[in-house]
């Protein structure tokens, strides 16, 4: 855990978190992958850039305000606490619901084909996934439960899980560190990595633009899902489960629909059709249709 990376001497010192700068490094990565992938597939590089600043903001919107309705109260006790994002306090899903509402938005007033770009952001999300729970990890939050193992992780004094053991009397108030945690965000950096692997090597198999996004909605809440029980920041929500193990059953239903509704459109891919020239897309590959 490192909250503060380094202080910069200027104007009395200026602070930069550990969690702010994976932020950063998930944008740029990201956004660079997303381009690279979109030249690949004969798709517009620059309307990726154009977007990736809407989706961050989306994304960034959407997690923070998850956070603060959830955590009101606890951790979040007034509108200045809102702005302090880059000391962490954000939720993914949040930041995937608001990114994917911002894309949709921009989609929709540019006319492009949604699926080819769909397919191109999917690894982009594995890539900003990792970076962003190695912020988790910098910053102390979403972390585990104990845990005995050789990897287990002691966070020091002060940090979000010392604090939490010691509001419910698991150490005193004089301990230097909490007790040993299963280390969750290395766990959820180690998954968005494995799935950036499988994101990419399923790329060129994909029988229709969409599958690839597909896998993703697929694969990823379904390792959300068991990482959670090694979770221990988050309460009960409904049915004996955590809020997010409560909306990845929901996105791996909402995945089976997706997976029907990609079946309703014939087989082809938008890279392949574009080569023979702008007017030979046919129609269920068109922006209009797809």
């Amino acid at each position: 855990m490192r909250q503060v990376l380094f202080t910069i001497p200027v104007f009395g010192g200026v602070s930069v978190f550990g969690y702010g700068a994976m932020l950063v490094l998930a944008f740029v990565t990201s956004t660079w992958l997303a381009c690279w992938r979109a030249r690949r597939e004969k798709l517009d590089p620059e309307a990726v850039l154009d977007m990736a600043f809407w989706l961050f903001a989306g994304g960034l919107i959407g997690a923070r305000l998850f956070y603060c309705v959830q955590y009101w109260g606890r951790g979040i006790d007034n509108l200045l606490d809102v702005f302090q994002y880059w000391k962490g306090g954000i939720v993914y899903y949040g930041g995937i619901f608001g990114g994917v509402l911002a894309f949709l938005i921009y989609q929709r007033r540019r006319n492009l084909p949604l699926r080819p770009y769909l397919d191109a952001l999917a690894p982009s999300i594995a890539v900003g996934t990792l970076f962003g729970r190695l912020g988790c990890f910098l910053n102390g939050c979403c972390y585990g439960d104990v845990c005995h193992l050789p990897w287990a992780v002691a966070f020091p004094k002060e940090s979000p899980p010392w604090q939490s053991e010691v509001r419910l009397g698991m150490i005193p108030t004089n301990a230097l560190q909490s007790l040993p945690l299963h280390p969750t965000q290395i766990y959820s950096a180690l998954d968005a990595f494995v799935l950036l692997i499988l994101l990419t090597a399923y790329y060129p198999l994909r029988r229709r633009d969409g599958e690839v996004l597909g896998v993703l909605m697929l694969t990823y809440p379904i390792t959300r899902f068991l990482i959670e029980f090694l979770r221990n920041d988050e309460p009960i929500f409904r049915f004996g489960l955590t809020i997010s193990q409560n909306i990845s059953l929901a996105l791996l239903l909402a995945s089976a629909a997706y997976w029907f509704w990609l079946s309703q459109f014939p087989k082809g891919r938008y890279a392949d059709t574009a080569t023979l020239g702008e007017h030979a897309v046919p129609r269920a590959l068109s922006p209009a249709a797809s």
